[in-house]
C-alpha cells in the first residue's frame, strides 16, 4: 500500500541528486534473498554446549580484500546467518536509507525521501506494507502506540510533504522539526500535525515516563543552523550571553498528549551544556594527510573548517553547494567547469557564513564554550538516565522529571572527534559512547588510522551518574580508503547475564561484540560487503542495525533492508540464543532503550549453565550433572518435575562465592514453582 503525500507522485530527480550529497550515500537498489557470492569463514554446530565450538576468529580475516560491487559485492559472514536482503521501493531508490523503528511484525525504515514500512512476518521474504513519500533529511523515525514521529532537518523539507523542495531563504512552507502521523492503520498513515523547532530535528528520542500514561515526550537533537526568526518566531541565533532566549546550547522537549497528539508542543528547552568548555581535539591522521594531498591534486572542493582543512563531501558539501546552486539557477547535474571554479572561489565566504568564526577572546575571558547541541540522546527511562552524545562530550542526564532533565556528568576525550550515540548495559551500570569521526562520510577504518579514533569508548556508571573510562573498541578489520567507515548505531542483544551488542560501521559492515568486561571487549561475529564501487567511494553500508524479537535488522544505505539471525558458536550457545528470543517487545525505537526481562524457561537455565562451563565457573562434573538434572526435569511433569528441580535448586544454592551459580539456582527454583 502507498500513503502518498500531495505532489509526490512525480519525484524530482534533482532533489534525489542533492540528497546523495547530503550524506555521501545514495543509489539504493539492493538484492533479493538469492545472495551474491558469500564467504562463510566458520560454520557452527547446533550443540547446546559452547565448549566444543571454536572461539578463534577466522584468519586471515575474510573481510579484507572483498570484491566490490553495488549489487554483487562479495560478502563475508561469521557466526550469523543472513536471511534476506530486500531492495527499497521504487520511489526511494537512489536516496539514502536512514534509521529504523519497530512495532509488532513491522519495520519502519527512514529514508531521505520519507518512510517505508516492511512486514517481516516472514523474515526470509519481507514485503512492503506501506511507503510514504515525504522528503526531508534525515527522516529518523520512532513509533509509540498508534503514533509515528519523523524527524526533518534539511532546508528543503516542506510542511505538505511536497517533493519540489523550498527555494526561498525564508518560507512558511518549510518543515524543520517533527512530523506526527496516526498509524492506527499502518498501511494508510494519516498526517496529524507537526512541531517546528529552531534548528530542525537531526535525530529525536521518544520517552515514555513510567509514571505518566497520558503523554510521551520527544527529546529533539537539532544540529543545523538556527532558522530565521521571520520564519519561526523566537528562533534566535545569538549566544545566550547576548540573548537568554538563544536557540543555541539547548535541546527541545516536546510533550505529546496521547489522547490529542494534534496538541503536541515544545514544553521546555533545557540548557544541559551550561558551563562546558571546548573539549580537547586531535589533528589529522597520517592517512588523512596523504589523502588531503591527493584530494588537492584531484581538484576536489576543500575548505578550512574549525581551523582544519577538510575535503567537502556528503552533508557538508550539500550545505555549501545547494544554496549556491539555487542562488545561481543551476543544478548539481548541470554544473560546468566554469561553475565549479565559481563555486570554489565563493567557498570561503560560504563556509564563513554557515560556520561563523567565534570572535577572538582575551585569555582573561577563560576558555571557549563547549558544544551547542547533541547529536543523539539515548533514553533509558527505567533507570531514569539518558546518555547524551553531544559533539565534543558524552553527557549523563537525569530524566526522572522528563520535562526538566539535568546534567549529572560530562566526559571529553581528545581521541574522540564527534560523540554520536550511547548504549547502556541492561542493568544500567555501564555505558558506551560511539565516535563518528569524519561524520560518517569518510573512510576512518584504514589500517593506518588509530584504533582509538572513530571507535567506541566504555565507561562504568556509578549511582550518582559519574562515569569512569575503561577502554576502546574499534572494528578490527581494516577497510579500504574508498569505504566510509566509522562507529555508528547498534543495540544490545538480550543474552542473559552478558552485554552483547550488534553495531553498524557503515561500509565496515556490522560487528557483533561482547562488552561484559569493560576492559576486555572482543568481537564474536560480523557481516561485511566489499566496497560499493571499484575505484571511488560509492554509496552503501549499514546506517544502523538492531536486535528485535529474534531478528537482527540492518538499514543498508543503498541496498535496502538486511535481516540476519544468530548462529550458535563458541561465544554464544543455542540455549543463549533461545533465551534471547524469549524476550518479546511490542515496539522498539532506536534511541529509547528498553529493559530486557527474561521469562523463566529451561533455555534460560541452560544458558547460565553454558556460561558457567565457558568461564569454568563450575567443574566439568558439576556441569554434566546439572545438565542431566535439567534435561530429566524438562522431560518430566507434575510433582516429579517439581521435586527434581527443587532438589537441584538446593544443591546449587549450597554453592558459594559465584554470583552466576546463585542466579542459576534462582531460575531453577522459579521453574520448580511454575
Amino acid at each position: 500500500m502507498k500513503g502518498i503525500a500531495p505532489n509526490n507522485r512525480s519525484l524530482i530527480r534533482t532533489l534525489s541528486g542533492q540528497i546523495w550529497l547530503v550524506f555521501v550515500i545514495g543509489l539504493a537498489f539492493g538484492v533479493s534473498a538469492c545472495a551474491p557470492k558469500t564467504m562463510s569463514p566458520m560454520s557452527s554446530s547446533s550443540s547446546s554446549s559452547s565448549a566444543n565450538m571454536s572461539r578463534t576468529a577466522p584468519s586471515p580475516d575474510p573481510r579484507i580484500g572483498l570484491k566490490p560491487g553495488l549489487f554483487d559485492a562479495e560478502e563475508a559472514i561469521w557466526n550469523m546467518k543472513k536471511l534476506s536482503t530486500t531492495k527499497p521501493a521504487e520511489d526511494f531508490i537512489g536516496v539514502t536509507n536512514s534509521d529504523l523503528a519497530f512495532k509488532g511484525n513491522y519495520v519502519f525504515q527512514g529514508n531521505y525521501n520519507g518512510i517505508m514500512v516492511w512486514d517481516v512476518s516472514n523474515p526470509n521474504r519481507p514485503t512492503l506494507a506501506m511507503e510514504y513519500l515525504c522528503p526531508a533529511s534525515q527522516s529518523d523515525v520512532s513509533v509509540y502506540g498508534d503514533l509515528m514521529f519523523v524527524s526533518g532537518e534539511g532546508l528543503s523539507g516542506r510542511l505538505d510533504c511536497g517533493s519540489q523542495g523550498v527555494q526561498e531563504a525564508v518560507s512558511k512552507d518549510r518543515l524543520r522539526g517533527i512530523r506526527i502521523f496516526d498509524i492506527s492503520d499502518i498501511k494508510n498513515p494519516k498526517y496529524i500535525s507537526n512541531v517546528q523547532t529552531c534548528r530542525g530535528s537531526h535525530t529525536h528520542s521518544v520517552l515514555k515516563d513510567p509514571k505518566d500514561d497520558e503523554n510521551v515526550y520527544i527529546y529533539i537533537s537539532g544540529s543545523s543552523s538556527v532558522r530565521p526568526e521571520e520564519e519561526v518566531p523566537g528562533c534566535i541565533a545569538a549566544p545566550p550571553s547576548e540573548d537568554p532566549n538563544s536557540a543555541l546550547f539547548r535541546i527541545e522537549i516536546i510533550k505529546v498528549p496521547l489522547a490529542h497528539p494534534e496538541q503536541s508542543a515544545i514544553v521546555s528547552a533545557p540548557r544541559i551544556f551550561d558551563g562546558l568548555v571546548a573539549p580537547p581535539v586531535h589533528g589529522a591522521s597520517p592517512a588523512d594527510a596523504i589523502e588531503m594531498a591527493e584530494a588537492k591534486a584531484r581538484g576536489e572542493f576543500i575548505a578550512e573548517l574549525f581551523g582544519q582543512e577538510r575535503v567537502l563531501s556528503g552533508r557538508l558539501l550539500s550545505m555549501a553547494l545547494d544554496p549556491w546552486l539555487t542562488e545561481n539557477g543551476k543544478t548539481a547535474e548541470t554544473m560546468t567547469k566554469a561553475d565549479s571554479a565559481a563555486f570554489r572561489a565563493a567557498l570561503p565566504s560560504i563556509i564563513e557564513k554557515a560556520f561563523p568564526p567565534r570572535p577572538e577572546r582575551p585569555e582573561s575571558d577563560g576558555p571557549r564554550p563547549g558544544p551547542t547541541q547533541c547529536h543523539d540522546i539515548t533514553l533509558y527511562p527505567e533507570i531514569g538516565r539518558a546518555g547524551g552524545a553531544c559533539g565534543g562530550y558524552g553527557l549523563m542526564l537525569d530524566i526522572t522529571d522528563p520535562v526538566n532533565p539535568y546534567r549529572m556528568d560530562a566526559v571529553a576525550d581528545s581521541n574522540f572527534s564527534y560523540w554520536h550515540s550511547a548504549t547502556f548495559s541492561n542493568d544500567g551500570t555501564k555505558v558506551l559512547f560511539t565516535d563518528e569521526w569524519g561524520g560518517g562520510g569518510q573512510p576512518k577504518c584504514r589500517e593506518s588510522d588509530p584504533k582509538e579514533w572513530g571507535a567506541n569508548a566504555y565507561f562504568s556508571l556509578a549511582p550518582d551518574g559519574k562515569m569512569k573510562f575503561h577502554s576502546y573498541y574499534k572494528l578490527p578489520a581494516p577497510q579500504t580508503s574508498i569505504e566510509n567507515c566509522v562507529a555508528h548505531n547498534g543495540s544490545l542483544i538480550p543474552i542473559p547475564g552478558r552485554e552483547v551488542m550488534i553495531q553498524s560501521w557503515y561500509q565496515g559492515g556490522i560487528s557483533l561484540f561482547d562488552w561484559t568486561d569493560l576492559d576486555n571487549v572482543f568481537e564474536i561475529g560480523f557481516h561485511d560487503r566489499g566496497p560499493s564501487a571499484a575505484d571511488t567511494q560509492g554509496p552503501g553500508g549499514s546506517w544502523s542495525v538492531y536486535w528485535y524479537n529474534g531478528l537482527i535488522v540492518s538499514s543498508e544505505i543503498s541496498r535496502g533492508l538486511d535481516i540476519f539471525e544468530l548462529k550458535p558458536s563458541g561465544f554464544i550457545s543455542a540455549n543463549e540464543i533461545e533465551a534471547a528470543k524469549s524476550v518479546k517487545l511490542e515496539y522498539l525505537n532506536a534511541q529509547g532503550q528498553p529493559t530486557y526481562v527474561w521469562p523463566t524457561t529451561f533455555a534460560l537455565a541452560h544458558s547460565y549453565v553454558d556460561q558457567l562451563e565457558r568461564s569454568k565457573g563450575m567443574s566439568a562434573s558439576q556441569i554434566e550433572a546439572t545438565r542431566r538434572s535439567l534435561d530429566s526435569a524438562e522431560k518430566s511433569n507434575g510433582s516429579a518435575r517439581q521435586s527434581a528441580l527443587t532438589t537441584l535448586a538446593g544443591t546449587l544454592g549450597n554453592a558459594s562465592g559465584n554470583a552466576k551459580v546463585a542466579t542459576l539456582a534462582k531460575v531453577v527454583k522459579d521453574l520448580a514453582a511454575m
